[in-house]
């Protein structure tokens, strides 16, 4: 099943066409707010390279973990 979905707010220009197969393979850079020196930070610190290797960053899995099982939390209950 093809999925259609706009990235242009979180893609720089270049990028926003590329299909998200190729997306994965892309520079962190392309993501946008990314500078190219923010990039490479990323690259000597954690190793990550591109948007593929952002996402399965063990650091940035764990803290996107705790961030969703903090809002479950701290949800109010639902109605009864």
């Amino acid at each position: 099943m093809p999925v259609s979905v706009n990235l242009d707010a979180l893609l720089d220009e270049p990028f926003r066409d590329l299909p998200l197969a190729e997306l994965v393979n892309a520079p962190v850079a392309a993501l946008s707010g990314v500078s190219d020196e923010e990039a490479e930070g990323l690259r000597l610190a954690f190793g990550i390279a591109t948007i593929g290797d952002l996402a399965a960053n063990d650091f940035v899995r764990a803290a996107t973990a705790i961030a969703r099982l903090a809002e479950v939390t701290q949800a109010p209950p639902p109605p009864q």
